[in-house]
């Protein structure tokens, strides 16, 4: 028994890495495939090693259904077409310099005829593969049979073996953004106690503007998760959830935008005020307490727009509202003993109000009422996009929508 410990310990923690880590789950879900495929090709050709089926599955498998089925298509176009091209060549010319430069040539323009988009080389890859290893032009079919195995097992394999859904990694990353905007903010907040220099108020500037980066990684982490709920049998509600985590992010970044303008704030007052404090101790302590609730406010909607029970959503709720509630009257403290400092420098006031501004801009975009609205105009954007994307499919469900409405009439 001490020795299973260990190999049941190791495959515990690669299925939560399966579940959790995509590199994972896509390293592992590709070498089945293409073993699969490997494997099927051998019962079905007449080749000793026909290894574009596992070649062709290791290009269609993807880490979610649905670029499977979206981006998979045009990779399977992409190696058929240059399977197709090579085995013309085969029968007319062999392999040399000239030929070679013809394939490629005929490959890449044959990628963009049959739209196969971003896998156009492919086209003169698979071209250049089956070229090399098919001089013989009736093996060159047995080399599209191949090709079509390897498609088929890889659109089955995610088919039957639907991926993992990314809305946690994604959920994770977003609250990974809530908390590094809201050290910002508590280092913005304490460091107000002292003298703040040109320097420390730039480096802070450096790293709002460092944001930018971090919510274009979050951003690819939604995408992928929001293409882990399309098509998937395992979802009920996949567009709710892609709604509200981008709209979540949305506004988070809006929030990122504003910090940043935040910190340029702070960076010109420093420069203008020079060896005197940015303010009076009692002004430094209201905004440090104003921004210690913009930060806590952060971090409790991201819970609020990662929750996925319903308990959980109104608790983060709850919290986001108490956290509002505290930064509202903190700030109206905070506006009354600014106005009071703007007398001892009336020539910075510009400078008082563009604080007060961007920190209610904060507080708008955090707001719950605005959220709603915001979701609600989405989930109506998306809805309306999907009917003009699919009329017919619209058409029939508006028709059993009717029909099921007149069926208790008619009793």
């Amino acid at each position: 028994m001490a020795k299973a410990r260990p190999a049941e310990g190791r495959l515990a923690d690669l299925i939560r890495r399966y579940r959790s880590e995509p590199a994972v789950a896509q390293t592992l879900r590709s070498t089945a495939a293409a073993t699969i495929a490997y494997v099927v090709a051998l019962w079905l050709s007449s080749e000793p090693a026909p290894l574009t089926a596992p070649l062709t599955a290791l290009l269609v498998v993807q880490v979610t259904l649905y670029s499977t089925i979206t981006t998979g298509i045009r990779r399977v176009n992409a190696v058929v077409a240059g399977v197709l091209i090579a085995s013309g060549f085969s029968l007319l010319v062999g392999l040399s310099w000239w030929s070679l430069g013809l394939i490629i040539l005929a490959s890449l323009i044959v990628g963009y005829m049959v739209r196969v988009v971003e896998f156009v080389p492919e086209v003169a890859i698979s071209a250049m593969l089956v070229l090399g290893v098919t001089r013989v032009a009736d093996t060159a079919w047995d080399r599209v049979l191949e090709t079509l195995i390897g498609a088929v097992v890889g659109l089955l394999f995610n088919v039957l073996f639907v991926p993992p859904v990314w809305v946690g990694t994604a959920g994770e990353s977003i609250a990974d953004l809530s908390r590094w905007m809201r050290q910002l903010l508590l280092r913005m907040g304490e460091e107000l106690s002292d003298h703040v220099s040109v320097e420390t108020a730039a480096a802070r500037l450096h790293e709002a503007r460092r944001l930018d980066n971090d919510v274009a990684e979050v951003d690819a982490a939604l995408r992928q998760a929001e293409d882990s709920l399309r098509f998937n049998p395992r979802v009920k509600e996949g567009l709710l959830n892609r709604v509200v985590l981008r709209t979540g992010l949305d506004t988070l970044e809006i929030c990122a935008v504003v910090l940043r303008v935040l910190a340029r704030t702070m960076t010109d007052l420093a420069r203008k005020r020079g060896d005197e404090v940015l303010f009076s101790p009692e002004v430094a302590r209201s905004l440090h307490e104003l921004l210690a609730h913009l930060a806590d406010a952060l971090v409790s909607f991201a819970v609020l727009v990662t929750s996925q029970v319903s308990e959980s959503a109104q608790a983060a709720e709850d919290r986001l509202a108490g956290e509002l509630a505290s930064a509202a009257i903190s700030r109206d403290r905070t506006a009354n003993l600014l106005l009071e400092d703007v007398q001892r420098h009336p020539s910075h006031w510009q400078l008082h109000g563009a604080l007060l501004t961007e920190i209610d801009r904060i507080l708008d975009e955090l707001d719950p009422e605005h959220r709603s609205r915001r979701l609600m105009e989405e989930l109506d954007r998306s809805a309306r996009e999907q009917r003009e994307r699919y009329p017919r499919m619209a058409a029939i469900r508006q028709w059993a929508l009717t029909k099921r409405r007149r069926r208790p009439q008619a009793r």
